[in-house]
């Protein structure tokens, strides 16, 4: 069985879908890859579906009832990828913001580099991001500055959102655990790996924003993760992380 399984969480991505499983798939090392679809009313299950045909031992799907948030998707995909003994496992967005190229990286980091998270970094070598307005720019840049200063993680984007665990890692933490939802799910995935021990690396990425479908960000996933970071160190202080 391959030993490295890429989770994508997916609503209303039908126009980046098959372009992604295929970019994945296609790539040197055999990746196995999941797909976790919030019932999309475009459809996208159904690509995925008519992608299985081809890929019948390498690509999965796991249909939710309804949009449920990006953390309890990833939850979810864990805990799957656990009971079938994944060695490695990702995770990975929908719209080619995080580059398929960059998946071997990642690997690389955990399987040679001593990594037990990688993570593909925005921010480790400067800025870098194409295509966003400074706006975005800035407010992820200081949303990491900020967590820095709160927790105490030596991460300068902890927010990223593409990364690579080892089984050991999710193993330990209490998944059942983990509520928040948005940028302030990938905080706390990240602060529960560095209160647990765990060696985090940074890999340099080039993130570049989507082009096609519509970005998931709102108001309510800024104000988690602005309290969330408050609420994880407050619980690591009183012993109730």
């Amino acid at each position: 069985m391959n030993d490295c399984i890429v989770i994508i969480p997916t609503y209303n991505e039908i126009e980046n879908i098959e372009s992604i499983v295929r970019a994945v798939l296609s790539q040197h090392k055999p990746f196995h890859l999941l797909i976790i679809d919030d019932n999309s009313p475009d459809h996208t299950a159904n690509k995925v579906i008519a992608l299985q045909e081809e890929f019948p031992e390498r690509l999965f799907l796991e249909q939710r009832a309804k949009k449920s948030g990006l953390g309890t998707a990833y939850v979810h995909g864990f805990k799957w990828a656990l009971e079938r003994k994944y060695d490695f496992i990702f995770e990975m967005d929908a719209d080619f913001s995080h580059n398929p190229n960059d998946l071997e990286k990642l690997l690389d980091a955990c399987h040679f580099g001593g990594a037990d998270l990688a993570i593909g970094s925005r921010y480790v070598t400067g800025v870098n991001v194409v295509n966003w307005p400074l706006s975005r720019v800035l407010m992820s840049y200081f949303a990491s500055v900020y967590v820095k200063f709160i927790t105490g993680m030596k991460i300068h984007d902890a927010t990223a959102g593409f990364v690579c665990y080892k089984r050991e890692v999710l193993e330990k933490i209490n998944l059942n655990k983990i509520k928040f939802v948005g940028y302030a799910f990938q905080i706390e995935m990240k602060y529960r790996t560095y209160c647990g021990g765990f060696e985090i690396k940074e890999v340099p990425i080039i993130f570049t924003d989507r082009t096609k479908g519509v970005s998931k960000m709102s108001n309510a996933i800024i104000k988690e993760a602005i309290l969330g970071v408050i609420s994880l160190r407050l619980k690591k202080l009183v012993n109730t992380l």
